[in-house]
């Protein structure tokens, strides 16, 4: 077994074909409690933070689903299995969505976060960078925190796993000449990104 293969229960099943999903949450200044909902491919480490909202029900949940279905698009067929836990907002119609792609349901055991291992490492990377460090006033404040991160994390931050690629950037090329790195602050510098210049 590699590193690419995730445990399951008894089975070992490839990182390729799997996606991952959870919800987290947020408490704003106001003393409300937002909820949002994340997906991740695994295969990729790639992040799609599919909505932030008060009161995530069921119909909401399964709207996300659809919205990411769309957003996947021709690349939906890629995918075998969702991960997901026993959470009762994800109802049946968020299955449906899935189940009619041809994309297996993979329920965690109850309270086994480690199931779910890397989207639970995602939401913790989440609260420690940035939702720790940051005082969230509203539901909108909170999606323009979220889809900054979420470029930053899909477009810059490199992975272990990818040999220190970002999912959707590659490496760049070597430079054997003189270079200088630039640091580029986000989220008022909570974030930094560098960049090398030649």
């Amino acid at each position: 077994m590699n590193c690419t293969d995730v445990i399951f229960g008894r089975r070992s099943v490839q990182a390729s074909g799997i996606l991952a999903c959870d919800f987290f949450h947020c408490d704003t200044v106001l003393l409300k409690r937002l909820y949002g909902l994340v997906v991740m491919e695994l295969s990729t480490r790639r992040v799609h933070l599919l909505g932030v909202t008060e009161h995530p029900t069921g119909e909401w949940v399964a709207q996300q689903a659809r919205n990411l279905m769309i957003e996947l698009g021709d690349r939906a067929g890629d995918f075998r299995f969702l991960i997901r836990d026993r959470d009762a907002k994800f109802t049946t119609g968020f299955d449906e969505v899935f189940t009619d792609a041809g994309i297996r349901i993979l329920k965690t055991p109850p309270r086994a976060p480690q199931a779910n291992a890397y989207i639970e490492r995602w939401i913790s990377g989440l609260r420690r960078e940035l939702l720790d460090r940051m005082l969230i006033v509203n539901a909108r404040h909170l999606r323009r925190v979220l889809v900054t991160y979420e470029a930053h994390f899909n477009e810059h931050r490199p992975h272990r796993s990818l040999g220190q690629a970002a999912p959707l950037r590659a490496l760049p090329d070597p430079v054997e000449a003189d270079i200088e790195a630039i640091r580029r602050d986000r989220l008022g510098g909570l974030i930094h990104e560098y960049a090398q210049v030649a």
